[in-house]
């Protein structure tokens, strides 16, 4: 039941987000980066943050619509993208909705976004390092400071969270990663 109702809520997000599409400006801003994976439990050295976990590569695709109306500190973006493991851990395509929030003359601006992620890592029965993330639908949540190096290109610290809120049942170690992006508005 709990895996049905997770499906079903992630579905929506899913849902809401493609039919935003139809008002859609096309593709205003693309952002990729690097991350480390993992960075909520330490790994076999002790260590959160190191060297050995910078094993993600993310792309994210950000589209303009009226949906900035309903935003009147900021804006309110659909995006579409994906955080990709080469390290054999788990990886992730994502969709949702993103609030950006620039901060008033000067180039820092904030970001949080929500939305649906679907995940080729293990449900369960999962062999360490990699996680058993209780089903193949998650929640993702993210959070974002950035600077604008000019007006059309920035930087940003990112941090992303996915996980099923034990919905799936008790398998929810979730997700972690933490990197930097670059993003570019045309």
């Amino acid at each position: 039941m709990r895996s049905l109702l997770v499906s079903l809520l992630v579905a929506g997000v899913a849902l809401f987000s493609t039919a935003t599409m139809a008002q859609v400006n096309w593709l205003p801003e693309v952002r990729g980066g690097v991350m480390a994976h993992s960075v909520d439990e330490p790994g076999p050295d002790g260590a959160l943050i190191n060297g050995t976990r910078i094993e993600d590569a993310n792309v994210e695709l950000l589209f303009n619509s009226d949906l900035t109306n309903w935003a009147p500190f900021g804006e309110l973006r659909p995006h579409l993208g994906a955080t990709v493991n080469f390290g054999g851990l788990e990886s992730m395509v994502y969709t949702g909705l993103s609030w950006t929030f620039q901060v008033p003359n000067t180039p820092l601006f904030v970001e949080g976004s929500l939305g649906g992620a679907l995940h080729n890592g293990a449900s369960h029965d999962a062999v360490a390092p990699a996680r058993n993330l209780g089903c193949p639908l998650l929640f993702r949540e993210s959070a974002s400071v950035g600077w604008k190096v000019t007006e059309n290109a920035s930087i940003m610290a990112t941090v992303e969270h996915a996980s099923h809120a034990y919905l799936c049942g008790e398998d929810n170690r979730g997700l972690t990663n933490l990197g930097v992006r670059f993003g570019y508005r045309f």
